[in-house]
């Protein structure tokens, strides 16, 4: 900025249309943070404090909703996989019922007469007691023609009812799975890479979410650098302002001029109070990415200065780069997963083998009779299952199953390879902004001079006021070349740290 006494005595003329053009390009890049707002309302800074970048980031991450969710999704992974691990263990399940019958079981439906045996010590076996004549011959019955007992055995008919009106049952059962195909290995696998999974992908949501809070930090402190920037252009045009009504007393302007003049500083008044807003703007898509409420003031600790460092070199292995890369993580991790989905599908046409025991008990009860009581025991025994014949259902499943598995590892070579070009292109964007810096520095230095240059020849007579308001639009353009220079060596430094996987 320049000093106030050469502000004082800095004469200017029209070149409106350029001026403007130069304070709107300053606030429209503003409007490209606010996809990165977040909306989340949650800690208070304190009036005043000094906020750094690793502070916005902290916040940041600690308040993101998106983060929360995510650590909710590994959350579920984690209890998914806990309860894939418990099939290696044996189950125990309890069934029981109630069932209510209209009728009883009657097994007969009169008394029943059995004939009986008597035994014979001539013969040494037993015989029938049946009705014989005189001479041996057995009588049997005129209207049936079966041989009549002299004596029978009577079986009552109430004896052989059994109320069964109200009958209670139950059992606990415990299976242990003893080969299953491989299946419960299988599964264990895929909730172990879906819970990597999950936390691949938190990870690369809060990678997300620090680039987006770069972007809004970076982006405050150059619109307070632009605020700066205009606040100095209104004072140096008012200085013109005055120096021209000055001239028009002595009779060394015209009217014209000076009405030109006032248009001017009329428009670089309303540039600066449009910065001005697009600052507080900015601060408040800072404060909701952060996730403060959008009225909270921070000051930043780069507003006092953003002069950039020298670059560091950077040595970039692309092995490392991809194991860096969680959005690459998770991609590798899908594939075990439909690895493991393969293998889930070979164990359906392979045998299963479980031990299973049980203690069932009902009531009424056959045990020990049919008995009004609760009575029952224990059973020990194994199933075995043979998938013998589907259609080619299970095999055709599986065949499917490698299909897409092939297809993710495809998608993974091309995505590596879009990642290499990513990194190259971030690296050269890294480059080429510290080159732009050097040369903006340079034109601010020939835009120093050209306005000093300028302002004497006017005040000598050697230049018309045209060529100082050229030589101030010039002069306001360095400014803010330079500041967009400095503010985009930082957002390449932190897209090329997000590319390589290191932004953390």
């Amino acid at each position: 900025m320049w000093p106030r006494q050469d502000r004082d005595r800095f004469i200017s003329a029209p070149a409106a249309p350029i001026i403007t053009k130069i304070f709107l390009r300053m606030i429209m890049k503003f409007h490209r943070i606010l996809p990165f707002a977040l909306l989340a309302m949650a800690g208070v800074t304190e009036a005043g404090a000094t906020v750094s970048l690793d502070s916005c980031r902290n916040m940041a991450l600690r308040n993101n909703k998106t983060l929360r969710m995510a650590e909710e999704a590994i959350r579920g992974a984690g209890y998914e996989r806990k309860a894939a691990f418990a099939a290696y263990l044996p189950g125990i399940d309890f069934t029981g019922g109630y069932m209510y019958n209209q009728h009883q079981i009657e097994l007969l439906g009169a008394d029943a007469k059995l004939p009986t045996m008597s035994f014979d010590p001539a013969t040494q076996t037993f015989k029938y007691n049946i009705l014989t004549t005189p001479d041996g011959t057995p009588v049997r019955d005129p209207s049936s023609g079966s041989l009549i007992p002299t004596e029978v055995a009577v079986i009552p008919k109430e004896a052989m009812e059994f109320d069964t009106h109200n009958v209670f049952a139950g059992a606990f059962t415990l299976t242990q799975p003893i080969f299953m195909g491989g299946m419960i290995k299988a599964m264990n696998d895929i909730t172990r890479y879906a819970e990597n999974i999950a936390v691949a992908m938190r990870n690369s949501a809060a990678e997300d979410v620090v680039y987006g809070v770069d972007q809004a930090y970076w982006t405050v402190v150059s619109l307070k650098e632009k605020k700066k920037l205009a606040d100095s252009f209104v004072t140096l045009v008012d200085s013109l302002n005055y120096t021209v009504q000055a001239f028009l007393d002595e009779g060394m302007a015209t009217r014209a001029d000076l009405l030109t003049v006032q248009v001017k500083l009329n428009e670089a008044r309303i540039a600066a109070t449009k910065v001005d807003n697009g600052l507080h703007l900015s601060r408040m898509a800072l404060a909701q990415v952060c996730g403060l409420p959008v009225d909270e003031h921070m000051e930043l600790a780069d507003e006092s200065g953003i002069a950039p460092s020298e670059p560091e070199p950077r040595e970039i292995d692309m092995a490392d780069v991809y194991s860096r890369r969680q959005d690459l993580e998770a991609l590798r991790q899908g594939i075990s997963l439909l690895g493991g989905r393969e293998r889930l599908a070979r164990g359906m046409m392979l045998p299963k083998i479980a031990a299973v025991g049980s203690y069932s008990f009902s009531n009424p009860n056959v045990i020990h009779g049919f008995e009004k009581k609760f009575g029952g025991g224990f059973s020990v025994g194994a199933t075995v299952t043979i998938p013998l014949w589907h259609w080619g259902q299970n095999y055709n499943h599986y065949r499917a199953t490698k299909a897409t598995t092939n297809a993710q590892r495809m998608m993974l070579e091309d995505l590596e390879e879009k990642v290499t070009l990513q990194v190259r292109q971030a690296k050269y964007s890294y480059d080429e902004a510290y080159k732009t810096y050097a040369m903006t520095v340079k034109n601010l230095e020939s835009a120093d001079e050209n306005l000093r240059s300028a302002r004497i020849g006017y005040q000598e007579g050697v230049l018309t006021a045209d060529d100082v308001i050229a030589a101030q639009t010039a002069w306001l353009a360095a400014h803010s070349e330079k500041i967009d220079a400095e503010i985009g060596i930082r957002l390449c430094d932190t897209y090329l740290s997000k590319v390589l996987g290191t932004l953390h």
